[in-house]
């Protein structure tokens, strides 16, 4: 019979839960497309259809090392989020880039 998570987290260190508890934020935070689709609990299918274009089509974007801003940001926006471009500096500064905030979605470029 299968162990409940609870009962095993509760049998652990403060400092195992902590580490468990900062991969489990870490693996939130940073997934590739088809993960952030599923966990978002979209198809391909129905994600294509949102986007206007084909099933095929997101598959191709979801195997994809490099897409367009554009593109990315349609994917992003079938799914009701938002895509948002930050720069991160080794002294701490982030910054926000708006310069492709004025394109269109369905265009690439």
């Amino acid at each position: 019979m299968a162990k409940k998570y609870q009962n095993l987290r509760d049998k652990m260190s403060p400092d195992a839960r902590a580490r468990v508890d900062a991969r489990v934020k870490q693996a939130i935070a940073e997934m590739p497309l088809h993960q952030l689709r599923r966990a978002r609990e979209f198809t391909q299918a129905t994600l294509a259809e949102t986007m206007g274009t084909s099933q095929g089509e997101v598959s191709k974007i979801e195997q994809r090392t490099d897409c367009y801003i554009s593109t990315l940001r349609s994917y992003v926006e079938a799914m009701h989020g938002e895509l948002e471009i930050i720069a991160r500096f080794p002294d701490g500064q982030t910054v926000k880039i708006n310069q492709f905030s004025e394109l269109r979605t369905g265009t690439d470029g």
